[in-house]
């Protein structure tokens, strides 16, 4: 008996707690799945120096989401985000790709924001990364 395939949404209510931000690595990355309603949301957090971003767990390439395995966003190097599937690079700051098959297109932001120390989610529109 198969299921049937999980609604999306790709959007979050504002002020959503997510997690601490001291559990975020520096530089790292961390898998977030919500379920809103009925349907879920997949999206990302990549932490580099005292800014969060927030990003839409999927490739303007190929729709797919980024990583294969959990939490691995973040090339060896953590300096940028990678596509496991086909290998496009993107800046953590604004999610352009950098490097590969969709060069010059961006990730889809995520608005979230850190308040006492929790990385929450924040009003659509918003920016999409917070200072620590």
């Amino acid at each position: 008996m198969s299921l049937p395939p999980r609604q999306r949404v790709w959007t979050t209510p504002p002020d959503v707690e997510l997690c601490p931000v001291d559990s975020l690595e520096d530089p790292g990355s961390r898998n977030i799945v919500l379920q809103i309603g009925e349907a879920f949301f997949h999206g990302f957090l990549v932490r580099k120096g005292t800014q969060v971003h927030g990003y839409v767990d999927r490739c303007p390439h190929a729709g797919l989401p980024l990583a294969r395995v959990l939490d691995k966003y973040l090339t060896p190097d953590k300096q940028l985000i990678v596509c496991a599937w086909h290998g496009a690079l993107f800046q953590p700051e604004d999610g352009t790709c950098v490097g590969g098959p969709c060069k010059g297109a961006t990730l889809t932001s995520w608005p979230v924001k850190v308040e006492a120390g929790m990385v929450v989610t924040a009003e659509p529109g918003a920016q999409t990364s917070s200072s620590t």
